[in-house]
């Protein structure tokens, strides 16, 4: 059984180098306090020495578990604690004035990643209508949270775990995925994601693994259906308020998908803010992806350039997001450097430690604020943990 945990703090008014490839063009990293995009340095002055453009009101706690109450009974095993991720709200160092932006912080899951609930949702679907046999080898291509995230569910399920990886993605999560047990396959970075697919696809057909089909799989939107978006909107009940505004990015699409179908059901007024890199506008470019019988790339978008957001866009339209496109109000490109740098003023301002596509998320966010009315109420999705990123230029400067 899983167990709420609800954290809400509410504080008062108060991805490597390139997805799939080399050197990036952002903002100069060279200093302990980062050179911020143009429009965080409308909101943020002082990054990183405790002073901000607006004076922060003391914290307060509402509506948060007392501490010593405890978790709740002990879990049966460790993918209990997937899901039931707090919101943290965002003091007006970074959000601005006058308008409320909560951070809903998914690596509060137990490998830290809203991997954990895709994992979870596709070893389950395939134990329940037989697909996924007992000892048999589960295979997955990833730029690293969901590899991670399959290692974990396998090792505690007992299956082998193989997992093809794009080289260019960090090597800390391929020893994260090691320690977990899994084979790691890097493939090329000439064949970018769709190569690292391809090579899942090639094997699981020699051997006869089961392929997981991250970016296929119904059962992937599904649990963000049943999960990510029925905890936003109760959360936010608990407390009397609306949801104005939601934003996301894109890996699969599977949270975008499925949370924004459960947010659009359930309160028709939020609007949906997609994200996704300016270098890689896919779904901007109006051109759609080429698929195989089983709804895999065919090959990779014309649209695809190297962006330094790992995790999110890989070079085709996964057909889970595809399905989903129409959910959207609004798309929002991030520029270069945008993503690590917000992600910096959050651990420096807020002690939120998120990845780069955590920060282009709050980067998206911010910017949606700006443009938001007095009392709007905003929630941003922050995919990971920055310890992820830690051979990335997320921390080159530190």
């Amino acid at each position: 059984m899983k167990f709420a945990m609800k954290l809400f703090l509410l504080g008062a008014s108060a991805t490597t180098a390139s997805a799939f490839l080399g050197p990036t063009t952002s903002s100069p990293l060279s200093s302990p306090t980062p050179q911020l995009h143009a429009s965080l340095r409308d909101i943020v002055s002082g990054v990183g020495t405790g002073t901000s453009s607006t004076s922060a009101k003391p914290a307060t706690m509402m509506s948060a578990k007392a501490r010593g109450e405890g978790y709740g009974p002990p879990l049966g095993d460790i993918s209990e604690a997937v899901g039931n991720t707090p919101m943290v709200k965002i003091s007006n160092k970074l959000c601005p004035e006058g308008r409320t932006i909560y951070a809903k912080c998914e690596y509060f899951n137990p490998l830290s990643s809203v991997k954990d609930r895709l994992a979870l949702a596709i070893i389950e679907a395939a134990e329940k209508d037989g697909s996924l046999k007992p000892g048999q080898t589960v295979i997955e291509a990833t730029s690293g949270n969901t590899g991670i995230a399959v290692a974990m569910m396998c090792a505690q399920r007992g299956y082998p775990c193989v997992i093809t990886m794009a080289e260019p993605f960090s090597v800390e999560r391929r020893k994260l995925m090691r320690m977990l047990g899994a084979k790691v396959i890097v493939t090329p970075k000439a064949g970018k994601g769709t190569g690292m697919v391809e090579k899942a696809k090639e094997l699981s057909e020699k051997h006869g693994w089961f392929l997981c089909h991250q970016f296929e799989t119904e059962a992937n939107w599904k649990f963000h259906y049943d999960t990510t978006g029925p905890e936003i909107c109760n959360d936010l009940k608990s407390i009397g308020s609306d949801l104005d505004y939601y934003v996301t990015g894109y890996g699969t699409g599977g949270t975008f998908h499925g949370t924004g179908k459960y947010i659009k059901e359930n309160s028709p007024g939020t609007k949906i803010i997609l994200a996704e890199p300016g270098a890689a506008n896919l779904i901007g470019s109006g051109i759609k992806t080429d698929r195989n019988d089983d709804g895999s790339p065919a090959g990779s978008h014309p649209a695809f350039a190297a962006h330094p957001i790992q995790g999110w866009t890989p070079d085709f339209i996964p057909l889970v997001l595809e399905q989903g496109l129409g959910l959207q109000d609004e798309m929002v490109e991030i520029p270069d450097g945008a993503g690590v740098e917000t992600s910096q003023a959050l651990a420096r301002n807020e002690g939120i430690l998120t990845g780069i596509s955590g920060g282009a998320t709050m980067w998206a966010a911010i910017e949606t604020a700006k443009k938001a009315p007095e009392g709007s109420v905003i929630v941003a999705m922050l995919p990971d943990t920055g310890e992820r990123y830690l051979s990335t230029p997320l921390f080159a400067s530190i």
